[in-house]
């Protein structure tokens, strides 16, 4: 999760998360190379004494000025591109988790297992403990094997929602009488936590996501013990 003074993005649990920082770095690479070069030129011609009264055109210039940022842009539109279609990609997916989004709540169920389901609230500021963080920890977390391909299906009961969890690079929103479909890989065991990143009403804020990641023996434990409840 994000913290107080964070410069930079948090630490990437997925291998898609991976992938989205190594494209903003590069992009953010390109940029960096533009303002310079841009800011010498400038710079240049703010000191220059020179100057050619007789200049009427210049087509070479035109031209390079023209077909740089061309190749520039497909620099960042091929891998930008690639990024965009590992993200869409369902492979063998071993878990599947339904989310339904409520007005301001979450609904969660593993129907590969005995049919579970359950509501995840967010926990009240006057009942939250000294472990618990505020207005972002909930009273059932939703809990994934890590190194297992997931699949979420996520939809939406009333109004417009978006699933969001940074740290697995994941956003995909919930819409009312359609299914979405996202696929990822957690590659570490942790607690990780998310917001519902769509303007969805009043209390849009408080509908926080909790996703623990476990190692598919305690995973196998945990929904033998959701089943008994």
């Amino acid at each position: 999760m994000m913290t107080w003074k964070t410069l930079m993005s948090p630490d990437s649990a997925s291998p898609l998360m991976e992938q989205l920082t190594f494209l903003h770095d590069h992009a953010l690479m390109i940029l960096l190379m533009i303002t310079v070069l841009v800011g010498y030129l400038m710079a240049s011609l703010f000191f220059n004494q020179f100057n050619y009264r007789y200049l009427l055109e210049g087509q070479t210039i035109e031209m390079i000025w023209t077909i740089l940022p061309a190749v520039i842009l497909i620099f960042i539109a091929l891998p930008s591109l690639r990024l965009l279609y590992m993200l869409d990609e369902v492979n063998n997916p071993l878990v599947t988790v339904k989310t339904i989004g409520h007005q301001w709540y979450w609904s969660y169920e593993y129907t590969d297992f005995f049919n579970i389901e359950f509501d995840s609230y967010m926990i009240p500021s006057n009942e939250i403990e000294d472990y618990h963080f505020r207005l972002l920890d909930v009273d059932n977390r939703i809990a994934v094997p890590y190194n297992s391909q997931i699949r979420m299906i996520v939809t939406a009961a009333d109004v417009l929602h978006s699933w969001t969890i940074p740290t697995i690079g994941v956003k995909i929103d919930a819409a009312p009488g359609r299914l979405n479909q996202i696929s990822f890989l957690l590659n570490r065991t942790g607690i990780f936590f998310g917001q519902c990143s769509e303007i969805c009403g009043a209390n849009h804020s408080f509908m926080p996501i909790v996703m623990e990641s476990i190692s598919p023996s305690y995973f196998i434990s945990w929904i033998y013990d959701m089943s008994e409840v």
